[in-house]
């Protein structure tokens, strides 16, 4: 029986841990966070934090694993891969996966490679960005180089914001690094989704439209991915092809992508994020009920070694999305009410909150309490949904 080490086990990664024990893999879990809710179906658990990559070396190496599996997760994914490398274990390379992984390494590699990238630079303090920030066009992004979720990210329309951005970026930055670049305004909906490489080949992948809200302090933090895609088929077509160059150029194998990007008013396709690990958010439930493709088991079977040449591309279809439940006000979870319409809509419902639990007015993914996956009836069915989602939910606090 093969062993694999399972980096995480949140909600969103306990989907593809008992992937992993219905595979027939001996699955080894490990965070700093035993009361995950991944663990409990794991043959065995260990306290060893997923970004501490010598730490987890020494734990596989002990425990003598046949892969590891950074799954829905950006700062575990260079763990995995610098695991994976030192023990001669099926990777990409470490190196790539690093640059994949951090935002100032990963815009440099696209400039230097002839893909299109919006000016940026990384930094470490806010002494070295105040010398060159006047050479930037605002409004500009400041962003920790290795965090998720939007999280430490901001949007600088003004000079004055920037030591309490910078700030802000630091304090999300495992590294303590952050990167500014101007900031790309789009044409139509950002394209987000997940793809699947065997052998450095793309042979599956699944892009759709991400959505936000407007009103927010941060009108740039996504609330969930929608599919039909909107715009035109040959966006894809061309997206993919960027995509295919990139990672041949990166030399990346069996693995999957957590794909952002955009079509810039200039009529470029620019590729935002490639995370080399599938997407959190319910992503890869969200996009087997869009395309009936299953592609979880591949991630796990890429990172034993076993054979994944059967995975195949299939066309989405139907209506469907996801959404990241919130809370507007700051408080104590007390319940949450779904109204009658949105009922109909619901294919599943992933509670991340029980009554007592602290709960923050929405700032980006870590003030999620719960994930829905949707299936409307039509194009503007769910559009029209979407527009209104907050009013089909009701979150209240113990002291409403």
């Amino acid at each position: 029986m093969k062993r694999v080490l399972m980096l995480g086990g949140s909600m969103y990664q306990t989907y593809a841990i008992k992937e992993a024990v219905k595979l027939g893999y001996y699955v080894i879990t490990c965070d700093y966070l035993p009361d995950n809710p991944g663990h409990k179906y794991a043959h065995e658990y260990h306290n060893v934090s997923t970004t501490d990559k010598e730490a987890v070396l020494e734990l596989a190496r002990r425990l003598k694993v046949d892969g590891v599996v950074a799954y829905a997760s950006d700062v575990a994914a260079p763990v995995a891969a610098y695991v994976s490398e030192k023990l001669g274990l099926p990777t990409s390379p470490y190196e790539s996966v690093r640059i994949l992984s951090t935002k100032d390494l990963f815009r440099k590699y696209l400039r230097e490679h002839g893909f299109n990238a919006p000016k940026a630079q990384g930094f470490s303090t806010y002494e070295e960005v105040l010398e060159v920030i006047d050479k930037f066009k605002f409004p500009v992004m400041v962003k920790p180089v290795d965090s998720a979720g939007s999280k430490g990210v901001n949007k600088m329309t003004d000079k004055s914001q920037l030591k309490a951005f910078v700030e802000d970026a630091l304090h999300y930055s495992i590294s303590k690094r952050f990167i500014i670049e101007e900031f790309l305004v789009k044409k139509g909906p950002q394209i987000s989704g997940d793809a699947f490489s065997v052998d450095g080949k793309i042979v599956f992948h699944c892009l759709g439209n991400e959505f936000y809200n407007a009103g927010y302090d941060k009108d740039f933090a996504p609330l969930g991915e929608c599919w039909p895609f909107s715009m035109d088929q040959s966006i894809i077509d061309s997206l993919i092809t960027d995509i295919q160059r990139l990672i041949t150029s990166l030399g990346m194998k069996s693995t999957a992508y957590n794909v952002e990007a955009i079509v810039g008013e200039d009529g470029k396709i620019y590729l935002i994020e490639l995370g080399a690990r599938a997407g959190g958010s319910l992503i890869p439930q969200l996009i087997q009920f869009v395309t009936g493709v299953n592609y979880v088991p591949y991630v796990i079977k890429a990172a034993v070694g076993d054979d994944c040449s059967d995975l195949k591309m299939a066309e989405p279809k139907g209506c469907w999305g996801n959404y990241m439940v919130h809370s507007n006000v700051t408080g104590k979870f007390a319940s949450i009410e779904f109204d009658e319409l949105l009922q109909k809509h619901i294919a599943e419902w992933a509670p991340d909150v029980k009554v007592g639990d602290a709960v923050h007015k929405f700032r980006d993914a870590q003030d999620c309490i719960g994930e829905l996956i949707l299936k409307y009836d039509s194009p503007e069915q769910m559009m029209e949904i979407i527009r209104d989602i907050e009013n089909h939910i009701n979150v209240k606090t113990l002291d409403e």
